[in-house]
């Protein structure tokens, strides 16, 4: 056999090898991921009529001076209301993990003059938070999006103040309805060293609010258990 004849098998042994995606030490989610469909939730007027931005942030204890990042952010309906609330002295992070949304957000924060919002793109499983600066976070009718959420919640924890807290707004259904039922999420949470220390139903609607804060130090990855659908 010629040398060439060895050495051809030999490349394409390694170009398999190089193909082959390099396997996530997260445990893979037992539960469908609703796809995103639209940068909006829903019509802001219809939103401001419900009163839903008020009794969020009412609940989550949102006050001026704090540092709160609206992950998932879309066209801006709770970044754009968020930054009078916290201030000159505060700031809100704004992130989505579409180039095209983040650019029309970045747009609308621009033209509106806000000063104390930054937009950021994040990836789906890491939204990239800068380490231990937020004094809340907010998942609003988005984490039925998230891909693999115990490798989100785990990268998640390092934005949080050793008192800071994590609020999720969603609906109680299943994911593959863009909503996510209580009992998941608790656990979902709660496998990542979360603790649920608050829960309420959203009045005349089927979406809950739910808060969370770090109880536990955080798990290795290869530790966390999958959560059952």
């Amino acid at each position: 056999m010629s040398t060439r004849g060895l050495f051809l098998p030999a490349l394409l042994l390694i170009a398999a090898c190089e193909a082959q995606p390099e396997k996530s030490p997260f445990p893979e989610p037992n539960r469908p991921v609703a796809p995103i469909v639209s940068p909006r939730y829903s019509n802001e007027d219809a939103r401001d009529s419900a009163g839903e931005f008020e009794s969020v942030v009412k609940l989550a204890g949102v006050e001026p001076g704090m540092f709160v990042a609206d992950i998932g952010a879309g066209e801006g309906y709770y970044t754009v209301r968020l930054a009078p609330l916290v201030g000159r002295k505060g700031a809100v992070l704004a992130q989505d993990i579409v180039p095209e949304t983040r650019d029309k957000l970045a747009e609308r924060v621009q033209r509106e003059n806000i000063q104390n919002v930054a937009v950021k793109l994040g990836e789906p499983n890491d939204p990239k938070l800068p380490k231990g600066s937020l004094d809340r976070i907010l998942l609003i009718h988005m984490y039925h999006e998230v891909e693999r959420p115990s490798e989100f919640l785990w990268h998640l924890r390092d934005g949080l103040k050793r008192d800071g807290r994590v609020v999720v707004v969603d609906a109680d259904r299943p994911t593959d309805r863009h909503g996510t039922p209580p009992r998941l999420l608790i656990c979902e949470f709660a496998a990542i060293g979360y603790q649920l220390t608050r829960f309420e139903r959203l009045e005349d609607s089927e979406s809950y609010f739910a808060q969370f804060e770090a109880s536990s130090p955080k798990p290795e990855p290869a530790k966390i258990p999958a959560c059952p659908a």
